[in-house]
């Protein structure tokens, strides 16, 4: 069976890599689809969803809502950290260690989601009203042994801290 859960935060990015608007400072409205596959127990009940909030809600307040979502590689980061060292001020970070693209950020969700104890069968990221990546637990194995194989030739794949 598939329970439906939906989440928004709001997250600031940049891709450096491209060679378009994506490479400026931006924001973005971001909606989270979790489609979890939950049993029924010996009651007949499934997953109630105030488990599923109890655990994401936090999560995403902690760690992404408001935050900026920046690769480690990104010049960007290192002006910010010098700031913040100088000011005082800080600034919530989800750092990648590769492109802040949804598709990476689909990936490092499914896993942080999994390691929560929930079981996805597929997510969905919505970056814009009109653009959603629909992520599977096929593409979490294959992306998760690429990063993998990436890691240990010495190139970091993406995590984040």
């Amino acid at each position: 069976m598939i329970i439906r859960k939906e989440y928004k935060f709001y997250a600031a990015h940049r891709n450096e890599t491209l060679q378009d608007k994506c490479s400026n400072l931006h924001g973005h409205r971001y909606g989270l689809r979790c489609h979890f596959e939950v049993d029924r127990d010996d009651d007949g009940i499934s997953t109630l969803f105030g488990e599923f909030d109890e655990k994401i809600e936090p999560w995403l307040k902690n760690n992404y809502d408001h935050g900026m979502l920046i690769n480690r590689a990104d010049p960007l980061y290192k002006t910010l950290q010098d700031h913040c060292r100088r000011t005082g001020e800080s600034f919530r970070f989800k750092v990648f260690d590769g492109p802040t693209c949804v598709e990476n950020l689909a990936w490092l969700m499914f896993t942080e989601i999994t390691e929560m104890g929930f079981r996805l069968a597929y997510l969905e990221v919505q970056e814009t009203d009109t653009s959603v990546v629909t992520y599977t637990r096929e593409d979490w194995i294959q992306d998760s042994r690429y990063f993998a194989e990436v890691k240990s030739e010495t190139t970091p794949g993406i995590t984040a801290e």
